[in-house]
C-alpha cells in the first residue's frame, strides 16, 4: 500500500493498486539495508542454535549420567541461573565483549547467544529417560563416552534437538536490543535493528516498515510450519509439563 493508505481512518485490506515497488526500493535502501540484514540474522542465527544445541546437549549429557557427587549442586546453579533476568547481567555481558574488541562484529553478536541454561536443562530432563541400555551396549563394544553420545545418544534425540533448535532460531532472528547495541556499524546490522531504523521520532515510513517486516518474517515461518511436529515431540518427550 501507499502511506496515504496505511494511514487513513478508514481500513481497508487489500490495497487500491498493490505497490510492487515497495519491495524493490526497500531492498535497494542503501542507508537501511535489508539484504546486509537479512544475511547477518541468518548467520547470527545459524551460528547461534549450532553453538547452542552443541555446548547445551554436552551439558545436560554430562548432568544427566555424571557420577560426580557434586553434579546435583551444579544442577542447582543452573536453576537458580535460570531466575536471573537477562537485563540484570546486560551491562557486564557488553563490557566483556567490548574488552574482547567484539563491538560492531559478527562475533560479539554470536558468541554471548551460544550458552543457554534452560536449554540445558530440557537436555538433561530428556537424557534423564533415555534407555540407558543403548548406552551400556555401545560402552561394552567400545565406543567410549564420547563416542556413546555422539553416535547412539544424538541420532535417538532429533526430536529434541530440532524442537530446541527451533525455539532457539525464533529468539535469535527476533533478538533487538543486542543487536542493536553491539551491531554499532550498518555492516552487522540484523533484520530487526534494520526495521527500526524506519521508525524515527522524525517520520515513520510504514510502507517500508511493514513490507520489510513481512519479509523477514518469511525464513521464521517457513522453518516453523516444517518442523512444527517435532517442537510438541520435543516438548512431550523432555517431561515438561
Amino acid at each position: 500500500m501507499t502511506q496515504r493508505e496505511i494511514a487513513q481512518f478508514d481500513w481497508i485490506f487489500w490495497a487500491e493498486t498493490m505497490q510492487w515497488n515497495n519491495l524493490v526500493e526497500l531492498l535497494n535502501d542503501p542507508i537501511a539495508n535489508m539484504r546486509v540484514g537479512l544475511k547477518n540474522s541468518a548467520i547470527v542465527s545459524f551460528f547461534q542454535v549450532i553453538g547452542r544445541l552443541i555446548i547445551s546437549s554436552l551439558a545436560g549429557y554430562g548432568l544427566a549420567r555424571s557420577k560426580f557427587k557434586w553434579a546435583d549442586y551444579v544442577f542447582y546453579f543452573i536453576l537458580v541461573a535460570m531466575m536471573v533476568p537477562s537485563a540484570a547481567i546486560f551491562v557486564q555481558t557488553f563490557l566483556v565483549v567490548s574488552y574482547l574488541g567484539w563491538v560492531s562484529t559478527l562475533t560479539g553478536l554470536v558468541v554471548p547467544g551460544m550458552f543457554d541454561v534452560f536449554t540445558v536443562f530440557i537436555f538433561r530432563q530428556f537424557f534423564l529417560d533415555f534407555p540407558k541400555e543403548l548406552e551400556d551396549a555401545a560402552l561394552v563394544d567400545g565406543l567410549g563416552t564420547f563416542g556413546t553420545f555422539w553416535r547412539i545418544v544424538v541420532p535417538n534425540s532429533t526430536g529434541v534437538f530440532i524442537s530446541l533448535g527451533t525455539l532457539g532460531l525464533i529468539r535469535s532472528w527476533n533478538s533487538f536490543l543486542w543487536p542493536l547495541v553491539v551491531g554499532q556499524s550498518r555492516e552487522t546490522w540484523t533484520v530487526q535493528v534494520v526495521l527500526s531504523t524506519f521508525l524515527t521520532a522524525q517520520t515513520i515510513n510504514l510502507p517500508a516498515l511493514f513490507m520489510g517486516a513481512a519479509l523477514g518474517i518469511l525464513p521464521v515461518v517457513a522453518i516453523f510450519f516444517i518442523v512444527q511436529r517435532y517442537i510438541v515431540e520435543g516438548v512431550k518427550v523432555s517431561g515438561i509439563k
